[in-house]
C-alpha cells in the first residue's frame, strides 16, 4: 500500500489561536483577495467583468499582479501556462456566461495536461438564481466533467475555506483545475471571519515493497525503457530519475510534449513518444519487455492510439507510477501500479541500488543513434529547391537561445519541427498543450516571459493558431513580456488539410486561409515584425528579434512565409495526394 506523505516534508503548520486570525468585517472581494495572498498569490489573469468588482477593488491595495488579458481564452491558457511553470495553482478571473464559456478551453487544457488552475466566475446575485437571469450558467453542470471540483460560494464568511479547499484540490494527487463560481452579491456582503494557514499539497509516495518489486523486475528484463511523462515534478525530482536511469543504463524517452523532463542532449534520451513518433522508437517501445511508465497517463497520443502499448492487457511488462490511484487501472492492467507523486517515488528510485545492466548495455546508445538520424535534414530540403527550409530555422534557433531557454506552441503540424527538431533543455523548457488546443502557444509564451522574465521564450505559431489568440500581443506589450514568435504561414489549417489528402484527395474544402500581414500586425500592436522569405534570411532576423526583446522588453514577431506543400517533414501534400489517390485506384 502507497503511504501518503506532505509534499514539502520540511514544511509544517504554524499553530495560532484562532481569535487572533479572525479579521474585522470585510467584504467577501476583500476575503477572497486575502485568502489569495495567504496561498501565496503573485500573479493572476483575467478580463474584468461587473460582476466580481469588488474582487478587482480588493486588488487594487494588494501585492498580487493582476495581469488583463484581451479574451478568457487567452485569459486561461495564461494561467494554465503559469501552472504548469510554477506548480503552483494558475488562477484566472472570469465574468459570467460568455466570460465562463470563453474561458472554458483553458480548463479543459488544464484537466488532459494535469495542471493546477483555479478559475473564478463572476455570478449572478443569490437572490437571482435560477431564473436563466442574464448571463447566469450552471456552472457545475457546464464544467463538471473537465475539472477536478466545482462549486458555488453562497456565504461570504465561507470564502476562506472553499478557498483553502480549492488549493488542496487543484495541487494534490493528479494536479487539475478547480473551478469556483463567485455570487456578486456575496461578494459584496460583510463577514468577519478567520482566515486559514497556507495549503500544503500532498502526495502519496511508494512503499518500500513496490520499489522492491520494480526492482526485481527490472533486474529480470532484457529490452528495459523508462517513459517519462506527466504532472508534479520538480528540478529535484528530475534530477533523482536522471541518477535513476544513470545508474542501471537505462535508455530514456519522454510522453507526449513532455520533452523537457529529460535533457534532450543526454546520452541516454533516445526520443519522444508522441504524434509523428520515429518509427525506430516506436519499433523499441513495442519491443520492451518491460515499460516503466513513470506518470504519464498514456494516453491515445503517446501510445499512438493504443497500439504501442496495448490496451487493457500490454505484451510488455508494465510498471505504471502515477499521482492518481483511479487513473491506475483505468486503462491498462499493469503488472506493478504504484500510486505517487514525481518527487517521492524519483527520491526512493534514486537511492534503489542499481541492478545489473549488462543485458541492455549498449541500448541506450543505439537509440541514442536512431534519434541522430532520425533528426537529421529531411529529404524534402535535401535538394534545395525550397526558398524556407525549416529544418535549418530550428538549427539557427538552437544556436541563437541558451539552454534553458523556453518554447512554446499549440497545436497543427507546424509544431512538429520544434518537437522533432529541436533539443529541449531543463525542465519547463517546452510549454505544449497535450490537450491539442489551438491558440495555446502565444498566451502561454507571454504567461511563461511575465513568470521568468530573465529566460528566453520563443512561440511556434502556425497561421490559424496565431489568429486564435493574436490579440493578446497586446497583452505582451502592455506587460513588457518581450516574447519572440515565430508565425509559420503557409495559408491553411495545416492538419486538417493534410488529413483531408489523406481520406478526400484533391477536394479542398474548408482549410484554406486568408491572412493579414502577420508583421504589420505586430508592428501595429507595439511589437517588431519582419518577414522572412529564403533560409538565409531567418537567422539575421532572429538576433534582431532576440536583441530588439533583450533592450526593449517588448515582443517581436517572425513571419514566415513558406510553401504549403512542405506539410510534414516526411511528406509533402503533393506526396500525400498521390498515395490516397494511388490506394483508391487499387
Amino acid at each position: 500500500m502507497a503511504r501518503l506523505e506532505w509534499a514539502d516534508p520540511g514544511h509544517r503548520p504554524t499553530y495560532r489561536d484562532r481569535d487572533a486570525m479572525t479579521q474585522p468585517s470585510r467584504s467577501g472581494g476583500q476575503i477572497l483577495v486575502d485568502a489569495l495572498r495567504i496561498h501565496g498569490v503573485d500573479t493572476a489573469f483575467g478580463v474584468p467583468g461587473e460582476s466580481y468588482l469588488d474582487v478587482l477593488d480588493a486588488l487594487h491595495d494588494s501585492n498580487v499582479k493582476f495581469v488583463v488579458n484581451r479574451q478568457e481564452g487567452g485569459a486561461a491558457f495564461m494561467a494554465e501556462a503559469y501552472g504548469k511553470m510554477t506548480g503552483k495553482p494558475g488562477i484566472c478571473f472570469v465574468t459570467r456566461g460568455p466570460g465562463a464559456t470563453n474561458a472554458a478551453i483553458g480548463v479543459h487544457t488544464a484537466y488532459q495536461d494535469s495542471t493546477p488552475m483555479i478559475l473564478f466566475i463572476g455570478q449572478v446575485g443569490l437572490d437571482f438564481m435560477d431564473r436563466e437571469a442574464f448571463q447566469e450558467i450552471d456552472y457545475r453542470r457546464m464544467y463538471g466533467q473537465m475539472a477536478k471540483w466545482v462549486t458555488q460560494i453562497d456565504r461570504a464568511d465561507r470564502i476562506p475555506e472553499y478557498i483553502a479547499r480549492a488549493f488542496q484540490i487543484a495541487t494534490s494527487g493528479r494536479p487539475g483545475p478547480v473551478v469556483l463560481a463567485l455570487p456578486e452579491d456575496m461578494l459584496i456582503d460583510q463577514a468577519s471571519v478567520a482566515d486559514t494557514r497556507a495549503y500544503q499539497p500532498v502526495q502519496a509516495a511508494p512503499a518500500a515493497t513496490q520499489i522492491e518489486r520494480l526492482r526485481t523486475m527490472l533486474g529480470q528484463a532484457q529490452r528495459p525503457l523508462l517513459l517519462l511523462g506527466g504532472a508534479t515534478w520538480t528540478d529535484a525530482a528530475c534530477a533523482d530519475v536522471r541518477r535513476f536511469a544513470e545508474a542501471n543504463q537505462l535508455p530514456v524517452a519522454c510522453a507526449f510534449r513532455f520533452q523537457d523532463l529529460f535533457d534532450n542532449a543526454h546520452p541516454q534520451y533516445i526520443g519522444d513518444v508522441g504524434i509523428g513518433i520515429n518509427p525506430k522508437l516506436a519499433a523499441r517501445v513495442k519491443e520492451a519487455d518491460l515499460i516503466i511508465a513513470f506518470g504519464p497517463r498514456l494516453g491515445e497520443m503517446t501510445t499512438s492510439g493504443y497500439s504501442l502499448i496495448e490496451a487493457p492487457l500490454p505484451r510488455q511488462a508494465l510498471v505504471h507510477i502515477h499521482p492518481d490511484p483511479q487513473e491506475l487501472g483505468s486503462v491498462y492492467q499493469a503488472d506493478l501500479m504504484i500510486a505517487a507523486g514525481a518527487p517521492q517515488a524519483a527520491a526512493m528510485l534514486a537511492a534503489m541500488v542499481p541492478v545489473d545492466a549488462a543485458a541492455w548495455a549498449g541500448s541506450a546508445a543505439a537509440g541514442r543513434a536512431e534519434l541522430a538520424a532520425w533528426q537529421k535534414q529531411p529529404p524534402i530540403f535535401q535538394d534545395g529547391a525550397a526558398p524556407l527550409d525549416l529544418w535549418q530555422v530550428v538549427r539557427d534557433l538552437q544556436a541563437a537561445v541558451p539552454p534553458d531557454a523556453i518554447i512554446t506552441n499549440g497545436a497543427g503540424n507546424y509544431a512538429t519541427w520544434a518537437h522533432r527538431f529541436y533539443q529541449y533543455g531543463p525542465m519547463r523548457s517546452q510549454l505544449a498543450p497535450t490537450s491539442g488546443a489551438m491558440g495555446y502557444g502565444v498566451p502561454a509564451g507571454i504567461a511563461a516571459k511575465i513568470v521568468d522574465p530573465a529566460r528566453t521564450v520563443v512561440t511556434f505559431a502556425g497561421d490559424g493558431e496565431f489568429m486564435m489568440n493574436g490579440q493578446e500581443l497586446a497583452t505582451a506589450v502592455q506587460y513588457k513580456a518581450g516574447v519572440v514568435i515565430i508565425v509559420f504561414n503557409n495559408g491553411m489549417f495545416g492538419t486538417i488539410r493534410m488529413h483531408q489528402e489523406k481520406n478526400y484527395p484533391g477536394r479542398v474544402s474548408g482549410t484554406a486561409l486568408h491572412n493579414p500581414d502577420f508583421a504589420a500586425l505586430a508592428q501595429a500592436y507595439g511589437a517588431s515584425g519582419e518577414v522572412v522569405n529564403t533560409t538565409a534570411e531567418f537567422a539575421p532576423a532572429l538576433a534582431r528579434a532576440l536583441e530588439h526583446t533583450r533592450s526593449t522588453a517588448l515582443p517581436a514577431l517572425i513571419e514566415l512565409r513558406y510553401d504549403g506543400n512542405l506539410i510534414t517533414p516526411g511528406a509533402t501534400l503533393e506526396a500525400i495526394r498521390a498515395g490516397a489517390q494511388q490506394a483508391r485506384k487499387g
